[in-house]
């Protein structure tokens, strides 16, 4: 829900601020006091492009801040709203309400921040959306596209069809999958058959070769270590003879062992008990230097002896060399190659009985797809009828009585060139990422009228009430998201407007509806009724403000609304009149 706005230096506006609270609020004023200014800044909030011409003269900026809590959506919406405001860095103020703001340069330039964050203005639209919907007369517009009356119909329908889309849209995906790769390789099979060859010829050079993970260091290791085996073999047994004694010695010859072994023995026969001490220390000196002895022999014995061990080594490094000089520059990037090439290959494949099996998956993805259409176009049929029997009721409860909406549910048709073109019960439809539908929505004005396309049947009151029809009968159970129409009365008065005025007070009881109106029908069911003020300093300067209006207030502007009596008695009877009729006739809860 929308608590708030301020707006600073945006058309006619220099400073106005004002409070939003549930139910029904309605904007008046006379014609050119900003009224739009305040519909424009919420169209800037949901992230619309921005319009430097819409900077106040002589202001350097124009900058619109909204207060938002999200405590009173559905969980779907809260559960959205979170992850955008999580994934932006933005944080809730300590009252759990979310400041969104946008700022508009008087030389074009943007910025939007979210929750004390710096945001690109499409994120700000993405948390507004779920919170924010912005009815204008651009909105009746779209409703008049295929695409914007299928969302409606999908939205209508509700989890039924939702569940039966994402089926579709999933088996969808795969069949585009497949069908794009056989595609590819009928259509490039020459090259890919080439491409195909030389992979066969490298991935063949490298099992040849063999080469194992990491080889290439373990080799240059060893080849470092060969070409300094004289002096390593001559290090190992000087050290060896050191410890045990040269080899062509007696048993006795003198080595550390030897000596240690000597001086352990004389320890252990002194009766002293103070040398006697010293002899486990030896004992532990002698085991270490006969680790080490032990150790130096296993070195020695491993040591190459066939002399020719080094030009192998070096022959096998060229080979290695050899890979990595064409396919990576590690052995273990040339294995990684391979394994990639071999998959390539898999896809590479375009002879026949590999393009019959991909065929065959092309079929069986496309059976799936054409079962998952089918159900989607049945369900939404079925929905169809319930959608225009619950418009057509709204519609003649908003004085179009003999009016009456048809929501049509038909193939489409692919074209000559299409993307996505599939056969379904002898027909060649296109089946586009929401089905293979195309959904019109058609009015029939008046009993025993022709039923025509909303562009061709509605005139702009009409096209306005079948709007508002629409969006009664889609509230249901989504409570929560604010609702601002502007102008929704166009085109529309006496009897009419009244039914206008109770259909969205009715609306205001799941939904924060905010109307800007030129009706005193409509304004009387308000439950907040704010007025934007225009004053004019006599110098060409104007400015507006906006403002809540008390009881007595509301009595002075539906006076003026209803014909400039806001200074008579008449007016102000009519006004009150006018009042008391609207809680009259307020639809039962």
């Amino acid at each position: 829900m929308l608590t708030e706005i301020r707006i600073d230096g945006l058309g006619v506006i220099s400073t106005a601020t004002a409070q939003f609270h549930a139910g029904l609020t309605v904007l008046t004023g006379e014609t050119g006091a900003g009224k739009t200014m305040v519909v424009t800044s919420l169209h800037l909030l949901s992230g619309a492009r921005a319009d430097a011409g819409r900077v106040r003269l002589g202001a350097a900026k124009a900058v619109v801040e909204g207060r938002f809590v999200v405590d009173d959506v559905n969980e779907a919406a809260r559960t959205a709203v979170g992850e955008v405001l999580e994934s932006a860095g933005a944080e809730a103020d300590e009252d759990g309400s979310v400041i969104a703001v946008r700022t508009v340069n008087s030389d074009g330039r943007s910025r939007a921040h979210l929750g004390g964050r710096g945001v690109p203005a499409a994120v700000l639209g993405e948390f507004t959306s779920r919170l924010l919907t912005v009815h204008g007369q651009n909105d009746q517009l779209r409703l008049q596209r295929p695409e914007q009356q299928l969302s409606a119909l999908d939205q209508f329908a509700g989890d039924g069809v939702a569940g039966l889309l994402r089926k579709y849209q999933v088996h969808r995906r795969s069949w585009l999958d497949a069908r794009t790769e056989l595609l590819e390789r009928t259509a490039r099979s020459r090259e890919l058959a080439l491409e195909a060859d030389r992979l066969k010829h490298s991935l063949t050079e490298i099992d040849g070769i063999a080469p194992e993970p990491g080889e290439d260091t373990r080799l240059v290791a060893e080849i470092r270590r060969l070409s300094d085996l004289d002096s390593l073999r001559e290090a190992g047994v000087a050290a060896h003879e050191a410890l045990s004694g040269p080899t062509d010695a007696p048993a006795d010859g003198g080595g550390v062992l030897d000596l240690l072994g000597g001086a352990r023995a004389r320890l252990d026969s002194a009766d002293d008990p103070a040398l006697a001490a010293l002899a486990p220390r030896l004992g532990e000196a002698i085991a270490v230097v006969v680790d080490v002895t032990t150790e130096l022999s296993s070195y020695l014995s491993e040591l190459p002896s066939d002399p020719s061990a080094l030009d192998t080594m070096l022959n096998r490094q060229a080979e290695l060399k050899s890979l990595t000089r064409k396919y990576a520059p590690d052995i273990d990037g040339v294995i990684a190659w391979a394994d990639e090439s071999r998959a390539r290959l898999d896809f590479l494949d375009v002879s026949e009985d590999a393009l019959a099996k991909l065929a065959g998956e092309v079929e069986t993805a496309a059976g799936k797809v054409r079962e998952a259409a089918r159900k989607l176009s049945a369900a939404r049929a079925k929905s169809a009828g319930k959608l225009a029997s619950a418009v057509s009721t709204e519609l003649s409860g908003l004085a179009m009585g003999k009016a009456r909406l048809e929501v049509q549910v038909r193939p489409l048709q692919a074209s000559a060139q299409d993307s996505a073109p599939l056969e379904i019960d002898g027909a060649l439809l296109h089946a586009g990422s929401n089905g293979c539908d195309e959904v019109e929505f058609r009015l029939s004005a008046h009993s025993g009228a022709q039923s025509l396309p909303l562009s061709k049947s509605a005139s702009g009151g009409e096209l306005s009430r079948v709007m508002l029809a629409l969006e009664v009968v889609l509230a249901g159970s989504d409570h929560g998201a604010t609702m601002v129409f502007d102008e929704v009365d166009a085109g529309v008065g006496g009897r009419a407007a009244v039914e206008i005025g109770k259909r969205l007070a009715r609306l205001a009881r799941t939904h924060q509806v905010i109307v800007v109106t030129h009706l005193p029908q409509v304004a009387a069911f308000a439950d907040t009724h704010l007025v934007v003020n225009k004053s004019d300093d006599g110098k060409g300067k104007v400015d507006s403000g906006v403002r809540t209006l008390t009881d007595e207030e509301r009595v002075v502007e539906l006076a003026r609304m209803l014909a400039g009596l806001d200074d008579t008695e008449t007016g102000r009877a009519h006004a009150e009149e006018l009042l008391e009729t609207a809680r009259a006739e307020r639809l039962p809860a």
